[in-house]
């Protein structure tokens, strides 16, 4: 990193700002930026771990490579034989096999489907105005003792559609802070910490749980082919994880990073502040809110009734529960109509929407967005796919559960170890859903050998993944926040905003791991409405 980006100077003059010093720290946070610079895009990896499991199938397969199975007689997808084996895919057979299922091991890839059904409905949400309406009257209604826990708050729910959190929030946050007599890069972090800290937390399903979700039961798969992992896995989990992130982040903002902060200079500027101004919601605007609102209750009173009586038509048609019914396993289809409705109703009486062919450029448009998604995906797919046909996974699930027993690793304190090494990896590999995909297939199954379910297993990566999405450069937005600083501070550079967040992933680590701990383990809650702690494999 060269001196331009760290802007490290003792010079107190008016327009410059004492940034951070080499230490230890910085100097270790420029090494994972260099090997995170190294890596080669999301896409490029998976071509490459794609191709490396056809040709290390062909060796282990050459070797006869082979562990036993340690479920019991009977289990769906045991041997006859009670050895898993690995298979080649480097001849005729994997050939024709790789040929005949490249197609359907993309459309037929789980996340895909639901977070393009999803996004449908949140990308009206979105176009109409609802979205980015909804955050202005939350954090503009906020008093100056309230407002950084709004805004934090704000944050959190906005990553049920991240773009409008980044795009919407962060640089409405600078403005109220600068408006109140506050530092605005204080309103920058603490929106910031909400929006990607806390991104796995939230009120409100969103797009990225059914995402999630797809990957972890195709990983789950590899051990029990008949296993299914709802889209509301962590979902209470995740509401308890709101209100942690908004108190952590709160005291994080108010006791550690505006005080060191200080009071804003506008020398530091990059260009005139006069010109910004709070836009409150015009009258428009706050009928159509109404009337969204008023739509989205409807939408939640059809929904109960269809789950909430004993006769709802969406409880499971045989026990009469929620559990495993209907309603949870559709839960993406219910998404699209939360977000649909709403969205469709504000645009209509705020003038967005004037016609049908409105509403359906807003859902194209959203889809528009996808491209690089979709090319990831099919690469992912292919990945997965020939991960549980070679074996691979399962024999490296096998393989790493004996060894945890081996040393007695086990317990809760795994999760310690997990959580901490997917925080390590999201700075180099900042996509959720590519860094799941690559250890889904590895630590989904080996954790699932020593007990534990694939709901518990991916709440732990959740944390991990959430809580150094602020403080790497490779999470895709780190550029457009660094813009939105600059603004402020025409000096400050990579290293002011790692300095910036670090506190905030170091107590959201800290204190997401604890409660993660107490919910799970000590309590005995589960993560879901569905969900298992453990698994016993029958």
């Amino acid at each position: 990193m060269n001196e331009s980006t760290n802007n490290d100077t003792d010079d107190a003059t008016p327009g410059k700002r004492k940034g951070p010093q080499s230490n230890a720290l910085t100097r270790w946070l420029d090494t994972v930026e260099w090997l995170g610079n190294l890596l080669p895009h999301p896409v490029t990896l998976f071509a490459i771990f794609t191709v490396g499991i056809v040709l290390l199938s062909g060796l282990l397969g050459a070797l006869d490579l082979s562990v036993l199975d340690p479920r019991p007689e009977g289990a769906a997808g045991r041997a006859e034989d009670g050895r898993i084996i690995a298979i080649s895919l480097l001849n005729a057979d994997g050939l024709r096999r790789i040929v005949e299922n490249l197609v359907t091991n993309f459309t037929g890839f789980v996340p895909l489907g639901t977070v393009l059904v999803a996004l449908l409905g949140v990308g009206v949400a979105e176009h109409s105005g609802l979205l980015g309406a909804a955050i202005r009257a939350m954090v503009l209604k906020a008093s100056k003792n309230t407002v950084t826990m709004t805004i934090v708050f704000a944050g959190v729910l906005s990553n049920t559609a991240s773009e409008m959190g980044y795009v919407v929030l962060i640089p409405l946050a600078a403005v109220v802070f600068h408006s109140f007599g506050r530092h605005p890069l204080a309103g920058v972090a603490a929106a910031f910490a909400g929006v990607s800290g806390g991104y796995s937390a939230n009120l409100l399903l969103g797009t990225v749980d059914p995402l999630l979700a797809g990957i972890t039961q195709a990983a789950a798969q590899l051990i029990d082919p008949a296993y299914l992992v709802d889209p509301s896995a962590n979902w209470y989990f995740m509401i308890v994880s709101t209100f942690m992130i908004t108190a952590l982040g709160t005291w994080i903002t108010a006791s550690i990073v505006e005080p060191k902060l200080g009071s804003y200079d506008p020398a530091l500027a990059s260009g005139s502040l006069s010109e910004q101004k709070l836009e409150p919601l015009d009258r428009d605007e706050k009928r159509a809110l109404l009337w969204a609102l008023l739509a989205g209750l409807a939408v939640a009173a059809l929904i109960a009734l269809t789950v909430v009586p004993s006769w709802g038509p969406l409880r499971h048609p045989e026990t009469g529960k929620v559990a495993n019914s209907p309603f949870l396993r559709g839960i993406v289809a219910l998404i699209f109509v939360f977000f649909f409705v709403p969205g469709v109703v504000y645009g209509w009486v705020r003038g967005t929407f004037k016609s049908d062919r409105d509403v359906i450029d807003a859902m194209a448009a959203a889809m528009s967005t996808l491209g690089l998604y979709i090319v990831l995906v099919f690469f992912a797919a292919q990945f997965v796919a020939y991960f549980g046909w070679t074996n691979l996974g399962a024999i490296t699930a096998v393989t790493g559960a004996d060894f945890l027993r081996s040393i007695g690793l086990t317990g809760p304190l795994i999760f310690v170890l997990f959580i901490l090494m997917c925080a390590f990896i999201n700075l180099m590999l900042g996509s959720a859903s590519a860094q799941w995909a690559v250890t889904a297939p590895i630590f989904v199954p080996m954790l699932m050998l020593i007990g534990y379910s694939p709901e518990v297993i991916q709440a732990a990566y959740r944390i991990g993944d959430s809580t150094t999405n602020i403080i790497t450069p490779m999470m895709s937005y780190f550029g457009l926040i660094l813009a939105f600083v600059t603004r402020y501070e025409k000096n400050a550079g990579v290293g002011t905003m790692i300095a910036m967040m670090l506190p905030y992933s170091i107590a959201f680590m800290i204190g997401w791991t604890v409660l993660f701990y107490l919910w799970v383990f000590v309590a005995g809650l589960p993560v879901g409405p569905t969900s298992p702690t453990y698994y016993d494999g029958s």
